[in-house]
């Protein structure tokens, strides 16, 4: 991971004061609202704060309108909004990058081939609209992302860390309809992208030192290896995996300790179904085989315990490994 991706976990959004409006088959409307534009970052980075003013993001009257991905239309001219796309993706006029963003999505959709081509100049551009301090262009950002997830799936892993930490962070902060907007892209990216790809990315992490990055990570963690199955657990390792469930059942957060209980609860199904002879109840196998065994031989008596505590069965209330 590189040191930006580190850097960046330690900038928060501020909130701001945001508006919906109701009932519309396609979204909801932003209506103009007034935003604190600096954002906390890490010492180390030496980025100057982010100021609406002097960035040249313009207080203004437009709605901006979300679109869901099935209400979103192809585009009348594909190769007038190709040709121009780079240039709206990177202009000062939050609207126009709104309109580019919602762009891309409808290219991703309808054109994914003509895309595909320009994705490792048009994510970047991506990145820096998620780092944009108008909620607006933030959010669709992050549905821009949710789409390219479903649309590419593992075509994207090479570009993928920038979007990952943008995606956690965001999802992280307290301004609701952009954590709501992240999480859903969160759940697309374990959906879309291969676990095995997948994992390795999030598993640095889970160690963060912002503890709701963390705690988001663990759940994005948890759910990409529910889709492993049994051989990609195994090929994994579900050594490594059982360690880094008991490593946030101790964590502060109950999302993160959550998410480790559902993780577990996991691991103990496939250990005991690769375990079990064949006809034989998987629930008793026999001392040396049990899931007391292997978590009492992969892991520290503290652990063990708490991962037994969280994985017995009622059965196993009284007696590990009946």
């Amino acid at each position: 991971m590189s040191g930006n991706a580190l850097r960046d976990l330690n900038v928060l959004a501020v909130p701001g004061l945001e508006r919906k409006s109701d009932g519309s088959s396609k979204g909801s409307f932003i209506k103009p609202y007034i935003e604190n534009s600096n954002e906390e970052v890490d010492r180390c980075q030496k980025d100057s704060e982010v100021n609406i003013g002097n960035n040249g993001v313009e207080a203004g009257n437009s709605e901006v309108e979300y679109i869901e991905s099935e209400n979103l239309t192809d585009l009348p001219d594909v190769d007038s909004s190709l040709n121009t796309l780079l240039a709206r993706l990177d202009s000062k006029d939050w609207v126009s990058i709104c309109e580019a963003l919602n762009n891309v999505r409808q290219l991703s959709i309808y054109h994914k081939e003509e895309l595909l081509e320009m994705l490792g100049v048009v994510i970047p551009l991506i990145v820096r609209s998620l780092k944009n301090p108008r909620s607006a262009v933030c959010k669709t950002a992050i549905m821009t992302c949710a789409d390219i997830f479903k649309v590419y799936s593992d075509s994207v892993v090479d570009s993928f860390d920038p979007l990952l930490v943008q995606l956690l962070l965001k999802a992280s902060q307290d301004k609701r309809f952009v954590c709501e907007a992240a999480e859903t892209a969160l759940v697309a990216m374990t959906t879309w992208v291969s676990p095995s790809l997948l994992l390795p990315k999030l598993q640095p992490y889970l160690k963060s030192k912002n503890p709701r990055v963390r705690a988001k990570a663990s759940m994005c963690f948890s759910r990409s290896v529910s889709q492993l199955g049994l051989e990609g657990i195994k090929a994994y390792g579900i050594d490594n995996l059982i360690q880094i469930a008991a490593s946030q059942l101790s964590d502060q957060l109950p999302e993160s300790r959550e998410a480790a209980r559902m993780l577990a609860l996991e691991l103990r199904a496939i250990y005991d179904k690769s375990h079990a002879s064949p006809g034989e109840d998987c629930t008793h196998l026999v001392d040396s085989d049990s899931w007391e065994a292997f978590c009492q031989t992969k892991l520290s008596p503290l652990s063990a315990n708490a991962i037994l505590r969280v994985t017995s069965t009622p059965k196993e209330g009284l007696v590990f490994g009946c």
